[in-house]
């Protein structure tokens, strides 16, 4: 799945998660970003 950017893919990952989506969802968005090497944190 490389439709969205990296950007785009974990916004849509933090979204789903704040917002209680389909755990399927989250589930598939979390795989993507680990086999892109992205990580869901903010680095301050």
């Amino acid at each position: 799945m490389r439709i969205m950017s990296n950007e785009q893919l974990v916004a849509a990952y933090r979204d789903a998660e704040k917002n209680g989506h389909e755990k399927a969802w989250v589930s598939m968005l979390r795989k993507e970003m680990k086999s892109r090497g992205l990580g869901a944190f903010n680095k301050r």
